[in-house]
């Protein structure tokens, strides 16, 4: 390298340097909110909302633990954020005991994108009972279902449309019917 090129470089580096150092002096936007309610139940706050970047706490995402709880993590009873859990959890990744309602959800009901539980419904559903798009599981009904007892486009097994006529008679009526004729 050319010693005339070795300092075009020195002096871009430089130039960058301090573009940077003014970019972080002048701090990024960004909206962040922290509530948590003064009263307690079980150890936990009734609510607790964290939501942004705190840089005080040297936290990028919030994390909201409480009985309700929301925020870009959530922890609790009632869990809402981007990634959720608790007894009953919603958001992008919600990890629900009873109730999981989110993209990819678990639960004893799952509902959502990707549905894993008990029951599971949705367009990719998992589960003792699987109602989906690609639906696996014990009694399991959708447009491609795998299972012990299968609706789905090819197969009618007896015992899973006697299941899911006495589970689900509106659905079941309208897929058995269309597809008799």
């Amino acid at each position: 390298m050319k010693e005339s090129e070795f300092t075009q470089l020195k002096q871009r580096i430089e130039t960058l340097e301090r573009e940077v150092a003014a970019l972080k002096n002048r701090g990024l936007p960004y909206r962040s909110v922290r509530k948590r309610s003064s009263r307690m139940l079980w150890g936990l706050p009734l609510y607790d909302i964290a939501m942004g970047p705190d840089p005080a706490k040297g936290e990028p995402r919030g994390h909201a633990r409480g009985i309700v709880a929301i925020g870009d993590f959530a922890t609790g009873v009632l869990a809402l954020g981007g990634i959720a859990r608790g007894v009953i959890a919603v958001g992008g990744l919600a990890l629900g005991l009873l109730l999981g309602i989110g993209g990819l959800c678990t639960g004893a009901l799952a509902v959502g994108g990707l549905a894993i539980g008990g029951i599971a419904i949705g367009g990719g559903a998992i589960g003792g009972i699987a109602i989906g798009g690609g639906a696996f599981g014990y009694y399991a009904v959708g447009g491609g279902a795998l299972g012990e007892h299968v609706i789905d486009g090819m197969r009618q097994d007896p015992e899973a449309v006697r299941f899911f006529g006495d589970w689900l008679p509106f659905p079941l009526e309208f897929s058995y019917r269309n597809s008799r004729n």
